[in-house]
């Protein structure tokens, strides 16, 4: 299937649930000056409350984050304004082209953000009540920017194009552009480990997850193990987050390792989600690691369509796991029911390293054991039913490290595209400016 090959993974942390937590909060409590009309995009209105809501949740990301000096209201109240118009220009656009993102996405998309955030979907709720979020606001928030991304999806990628000439000027441009003292910095693989720091935590509080922090960094550098270590302390996601370019990580993480040697580990790091250990598990001057973990898989496609929602995708999908409990073959039931071109194969994947997949689906996929299979999983392909086969960590051939550079390459590729086509967009919208009330 290699049709689900994408972009490596851009980094996803607690921070971005702590984003939209805050765009969910700031909406939520109101805004008690009148609100007015500062702009129409197409027919749909942009309204003052919309902005100061999107320029408190940037303030807020950049005061958690240690930025002093904010940039002056008239900058920021205009570049908000900008973003919002584009977004709703993409919004527009994935509706009239009948783009549609179902309840069950969203709540999937919201047990994700949980997870990354080291809650359960119960934990989130009683998150959000506490800081007086409204789950509606929430989750719309979560609709379009889902709507955002599968009409993006659609519109770029096809756009994208990695040719052996592209992955050849990458690498004469990587060997130009550094010097050789500074080769192993064009890419890195960070380890990380999080200690979560509440909102409004008081200073008891944060001396105490400051020291758990302390004593995790202690842990990391006496343990060989770094994985186990993330798992006894972390609230984040995977511990291992894979090697990709630097200018893919927070500039935070990026700062802080600095030249820190392959097996130095730093930290902790502060930021807006709490306290971060990092360590420095490899550096590659390509961008491409020596030794990598890949995966066998296995999967079962539904494809949604008007005629078969994500919901009912996902139920007919949890019923041939429950034939596979029952012992059923899953090569038999893939060859049967997936919609996928794997099927002719069993739903045969092969051998796949880090960044080869889809997020929702690599994700999945490295949660499992070998043997074991997902639950149903939404992706802008479909619903997945996931089996890992086999995982084992191998020395990379020159042809599968030179396979990763295309997904370096595909991925600077696709966002010069994306740029081009948002341009695009906002250059057909009709946007009608409005005088604020006197």
């Amino acid at each position: 299937m290699r049709h689900l090959i994408s972009m490596p993974r851009h980094f996803v942390l607690g921070l971005v649930c702590a984003a939209a937590l805050s765009t969910g909060m700031v909406q939520a409590q109101g805004m008690r000056s009148a609100d007015y009309i500062v702009a129409v995009v197409n027919s749909e209105p942009v309204t003052n409350n919309e902005i100061r809501a999107r320029i408190l949740r940037i303030q807020e990301s950049m005061k958690g984050q240690g930025v002093q000096k904010l940039p002056s209201g008239d900058q920021v109240m205009a570049e908000v304004l900008e973003r919002l118009i584009v977004e709703k220009a993409q919004i527009q656009a994935a509706k009239d082209s009948g783009i549609r993102v179902d309840d069950y996405a969203v709540d999937q998309a919201i047990q994700n953000l949980a997870r990354q955030n080291g809650l359960d979907p119960q934990g989130m709720q009683r998150e959000m009540a506490k800081q007086g979020i409204d789950e509606a606001i929430f989750r719309e928030d979560i609709r379009n920017q889902l709507l955002m991304q599968r009409l993006q999806n659609r519109e770029v990628d096809g756009r994208v194009q990695v040719t052996e000439q592209d992955i050849d000027q990458y690498l004469t441009e990587q060997n130009r552009q550094a010097a050789p003292a500074d080769m192993a910095t064009a890419a890195l693989n960070l380890g990380h480990i999080l200690i979560e720091v509440p909102e409004r935590a008081t200073p008891a509080q944060l001396q105490e997850l400051q020291a758990r922090a302390q004593e995790a960094v202690q842990a990391a550098r006496s343990s060989a193990d770094f994985e186990a270590v993330a798992q006894r302390y972390s609230q984040a996601g995977p511990a291992v987050l894979g090697m990709r370019p630097s200018n893919r990580y927070p500039a935070l993480f990026i700062e802080a390792v600095g030249q820190t040697a392959a097996g130095g580990v730093v930290g902790p790091v502060r930021s807006a989600a709490g306290f971060h250990v990092l360590k420095v598990m490899e550096r590659s001057a390509s961008g491409v690691p020596a030794v990598a973990t890949q995966n066998h898989a296995r999967h079962i496609l539904l494809r949604s369509s008007p005629q078969l929602g994500e919901r009912e995708a996902a139920q007919q999908l949890s019923e041939l796991r429950k034939r596979l409990e029952g012992g059923a073959s899953f090569e038999t039931l893939a060859r049967q029911y997936s919609e996928d071109g794997s099927a002719a194969q069993g739903g045969d994947l092969g051998w796949a390293g880090p960044g080869r997949y889809v997020p929702e689906f690599e994700e999945a996929l490295n949660a499992l054991q070998p043997g074991q299979v997902s639950q149903p999983v939404v992706s802008r392909f479909g619903v997945h039913l996931i089996q890992l086969v086999e995982r084992r960590q191998t020395t990379l051939s020159p042809r599968e490290q030179r396979e990763m550079l295309r997904d370096i390459v595909r991925e600077q590729k696709l966002e010069k595209a994306h740029a081009t086509w948002l341009q695009e967009l906002r250059g057909q919208a009709y946007v009608e400016y409005r005088e604020p009330p006197q």
